[in-house]
């Protein structure tokens, strides 16, 4: 973003565009140990599995494990990984003040049909020697993954990357639904959807619920593609979700989906002996999900 031998604008001034601190711009963070990180990853694992805990329970699960951790410490690890615990907190802050936040739509909605609802989050992706964070778009109906970027930090660039890039290959839907994250509220990333004449939604603080698909998507993601392999590179860890993607959107049969891909659902296929726009059968839906 800030182009250090740009021939007009200075650092200082650039910095002063971007609204971002001259310190900030020079600021080089400092890698976590080994020891760091893998506890990193075993809090990350338990947050797939009990997204309820917050800093005190999480520091009292890691010391059952045998680490010798206070809260403070969890605390600022689960900050920095972007992990909060999910339960229903007082409406006090928001997460940036200067931007704005939309109303949820699709509490009573049928969603039916692709392309009628996506979706994203960011998740932290744990590495051998690092993390970084990922961002996917996901299709509601289907459950197919439209686009996708990984980024060491977690600014709103990727995720506009992401939703350019899903909406210049699909389309573009009605709804767009996400978070309260200050990367989805940012207005660079809402003026996308705008342009677009897309009704944007996000979900109600601490409903995690609200975006139940994706979440499942990052479990899913973590327990079969990252938890399996030791990532060395970005690069690497870029191939291994690429991989893993294009088995899930297009091998991957889903127990919801009638034993479908996301493919064939999103592209309208539909089961063997039935005409499009047909319904299963309850015993064929049944040996569908049996099959999955």
């Amino acid at each position: 973003m800030v182009e250090p031998d740009h021939p007009v604008l200075s650092i200082v001034r650039q910095c002063g565009l971007l609204s971002i601190s001259r310190s900030g711009f020079y600021y080089e963070p400092t890698a976590e140990s080994a020891e760091t990180l893998a506890l990193m990853r075993q809090i990350d694992e338990a947050y797939m599995l009990f997204p309820y805990y917050g800093s005190r329970q999480m520091a009292r699960h890691l010391r059952r494990l045998g680490h010798t951790i206070g809260r403070r410490r969890t605390r600022r690890l689960m900050a920095k990984m972007g992990l909060a615990a999910i339960y229903q907190k007082p409406r006090t802050t928001m997460p940036n003040a200067a931007h704005r936040i939309y109303p949820y739509l699709l509490r009573t909605l049928v969603i039916e049909r692709p392309n009628q609802v996506w979706c994203s989050d960011i998740t932290y992706i744990s590495m051998r020697r690092g993390f970084m964070y990922l961002v996917a778009v996901m299709d509601w109906a289907s459950r197919r993954v439209l686009s996708w970027r990984v980024s060491n930090s977690m600014d709103a660039d990727f995720c506009i990357e992401a939703l350019e890039e899903a909406l210049a290959k699909n389309g573009r839907p009605e709804i767009f639904n996400t978070d309260q994250g200050s990367q989805f509220t940012s207005p660079r990333f809402t003026a996308v959807l705008a342009a677009g004449g897309i009704q944007i939604s996000m979900d109600g603080r601490g409903r995690w619920m609200d975006n139940v698909f994706i979440e499942r998507l990052w479990r899913s993601l973590k327990y079969e593609c990252v938890y399996l392999h030791a990532f060395e590179t970005g690069s690497d860890l870029r191939a291994g979700v690429s991989a893993w993607v294009g088995h899930y959107n297009g091998h991957r049969p889903h127990s919801k989906l009638c034993g479908r891909t996301p493919n064939e659902v999103y592209y309208v296929r539909p089961l063997p002996g039935l005409a499009p726009g047909q319904a299963p059968a309850p015993t064929q839906a049944a040996d569908a999900r049996k099959a999955a």
